[in-house]
């Protein structure tokens, strides 16, 4: 009876993923990296940014003890 199941379910969760999902086209995959890409790059700028302004902000700071 599980062995029914578990193919049944492996049936279905082909045919789900073969006919009922749209699936991006490349140029849309190329289009999304470069997005992530560029935003990943962006956040990375701001936190090396941030990183710098405390670490001169604690230099400061410490300096005055």
């Amino acid at each position: 009876m599980a062995k029914i199941k578990i193919a049944e379910y492996v049936q279905e969760s082909y045919d789900e993923l073969m006919h009922k999902v749209s699936w991006p086209t490349w140029t849309e995959l190329q289009s999304s990296a470069v997005v992530v890409s560029i935003a990943s790059l962006i956040i990375a700028l701001v936190v090396f940014s941030m990183d710098i302004v405390f670490e001169n902000v604690l230099k400061v700071f410490y300096g005055l003890f």
